[in-house]
């Protein structure tokens, strides 16, 4: 019996692609276990509590509900300061005062041509790493914006080395993790508090979630995730990836792209079996 949740960003509506990606943790939690739902709603720019709303409408619609309250992870920010206070701690994070401007400039330069991480982010080549203690703290003391970063390998060694990153699937397949290829992540950015990838892991190691379903896109952030559990002392889920619900032109289903919502497809007559249809269930 797994737990499992849904946890879609209120930046917009419930759209076929939300459903697929509900559905298939629900299908794991069925019958027996426990699916729940949290809103991932920690960038005040793009999240608006109106869309929270409106999903949770268009998933009770649906006949979806979530077995234990809504967490919302805006109401979770001290509890990601203190995460972030024990990595200090540790001796992994550091600020980074660099701009996006000044990494693709050093990147090219070390590189020939700016490198990439495995989610395609800009791969940071390490200035802030090695700053002098007096000048990042005369930069501190001036207010210098930055952001915090993951010292990799530092981290590495902390979490005892790459070879006991792991996640294990449903079916009881061992996968090896390889976090390094990221590089220093950001775990807290200037005008967001915290990181998806840390508030994921808190996240689902406080909601006691045992089987983490996501796209295929976010295969490879799991290993970044494996780490910080492995440095938090959190349980380790066990991960699968179901493939991304793509439109007639292969493209995925996307707010951005402007993907048909669940919503206009009720006001346009559509009961909730065709939506569960369109969906793939």
């Amino acid at each position: 019996m797994w737990v499992t949740r849904f946890a879609p960003s209120p930046t917009g509506l419930l759209h076929l692609g939300h459903v697929a990606s509900a559905m298939s943790g629900l299908s794991y939690a069925r019958p027996g276990g426990r699916w729940l739902i949290r809103m991932e709603d920690i960038d005040p720019q793009r999240c608006r509590p109106e869309y929270a709303r409106q999903l949770l409408e268009d998933l009770a619609w649906l006949g979806l509900f979530s077995d234990a309250p809504v967490l919302y992870q805006s109401a979770c920010l001290a509890e990601y300061r203190q995460t972030l206070d024990i990595l200090e701690q540790m001796g992994v994070l550091y600020p980074c005062f660099c701009t996006r401007s000044d990494i693709a400039r050093e990147s090219a330069a070390i590189f020939s041509a700016p490198h990439a991480a495995p989610d395609g982010s800009l791969l940071y080549p390490g200035r802030c790493r090695s700053l002098p203690a007096a000048r990042r703290e005369e930069l501190l003391a001036r207010g210098r914006p930055h952001v915090l970063r993951l010292n990799m390998q530092r981290a590495l060694e902390c979490a005892g080395g790459a070879e006991s990153l792991y996640y294990n699937t449903p079916e009881g397949r061992r996968v090896q993790c390889r976090p390094a290829l990221f590089g220093d992540v950001v775990l807290a950015r200037r005008d967001i508090p915290a990181s998806y990838h840390l508030c994921v892991t808190h996240d689902d190691a406080k909601q006691g979630i045992t089987l983490v379903t996501r796209g295929k896109d976010l295969r490879p952030a799991t290993d970044l995730h494996c780490l910080l559990q492995n440095l938090m002392g959190w349980p380790r889920p066990h991960y699968t990836f179901h493939p991304l619900l793509c439109g007639a032109d292969g493209r995925r289903l996307s707010k951005r792209d402007n993907a048909r919502s669940v919503r206009a497809m009720r006001e346009a007559g559509m009961c909730k079996e065709e939506v569960m249809r369109a969906a793939g269930f």
